[in-house]
């Protein structure tokens, strides 16, 4: 069994579906989504599709998706259709259109039931799962790490600041070992790593290819092993230029890596 995780894929239906045959999951896998599957690229309903079929998935709500909801559910609020239509949502729109009445009521109902955050662990390491990051210095760190103590902390926080935090977050350590010393890596998208690397207090790799493709990116220390929060968001949203789908395994932590090519 084997622990993939993955973020901010934007459409990218073809790359994804090419990094996922490399991969070829067995079905005692586990699957991580960090959301924003949607919008910018030409498939986000075809994206949404093929991560519920993931074995074993959990899929997290991005703020692309709360975009979404917000503009689908209230189409009378002006600003919320803007917003979401100036991020790249006429992709996901026209896409939505196309399906049955049926098949699209039922994956916005999905969508809007997905929860905000995940842990694990994976050899004895404990994750923490957010799209965008967490506020730390707000919630108080428990004496220990339980399943208890973690649910408590990460329903604390801020839903905004689970989909949307981005300075505050990758600019500072977060200082959340337990008294035992353990402490929980925490896995987000939301901010593609070149921008990121502008933002982070240390960064252990650079964020681009010698070729200018984005890679993910490992904060907090020039050590990966000692990194406290990884960046995951390869820059899918900006398509062909710099963007890669990644799939990050973490029982190894083994990198796969699928470029978005023209018209992707």
């Amino acid at each position: 069994m084997a622990t993939y995780v993955l973020s901010d894929i934007h459409g990218r239906l073809a790359a994804l579906d090419r990094v996922l045959n490399r991969i070829a999951p067995a079905c005692d896998d586990r699957f991580f989504v960090l959301g924003d599957m949607v919008d910018r690229g030409p498939n986000p309903v075809g994206v949404m599709q093929l991560c519920r079929t993931l074995p074993n998935v959990q899929v997290l709500m991005g703020n692309h998706e709360r975009l979404m909801l917000d503009a689908l559910y209230f189409p009378e609020d002006t600003t919320a259709v803007y917003n979401w239509g100036v991020n790249g949502g006429e992709t996901t729109r026209a896409e939505l259109a196309a399906m049955e009445l049926a098949p699209r009521i039922e994956i916005v109902e999905w969508v809007a039931n997905l929860p905000l955050y995940a842990h694990t662990y994976v050899e004895q390491q404990l994750y923490f799962f957010v799209h965008a990051g967490i506020r730390t210095g707000t919630v108080a760190v428990p004496h220990t790490w339980t399943n208890e103590s973690i649910e408590a902390y990460l329903h604390a926080q801020d839903p905004d600041d689970l989909l949307w935090i981005r300075e505050d977050f990758w600019g500072t350590k977060t200082h959340l070992a337990d008294s035992t010393g353990v402490a929980p890596r925490i896995v987000a998208g939301h901010t593609p790593t070149p921008i990121a690397y502008s933002l982070v207090d240390v960064a252990a790799n650079e964020p681009l290819t010698p070729e200018g493709r984005a890679l993910m990116m490992a904060c907090g220390d020039t050590d990966p092993q000692q990194a406290d929060r990884f960046d995951i968001d390869c820059a899918c949203a900006a398509g062909s230029e710099m963007g890669q789908v990644l799939v990050w395994r973490l029982d190894d932590g083994q990198q796969f890596y699928e470029a978005v090519q023209d018209g992707e």
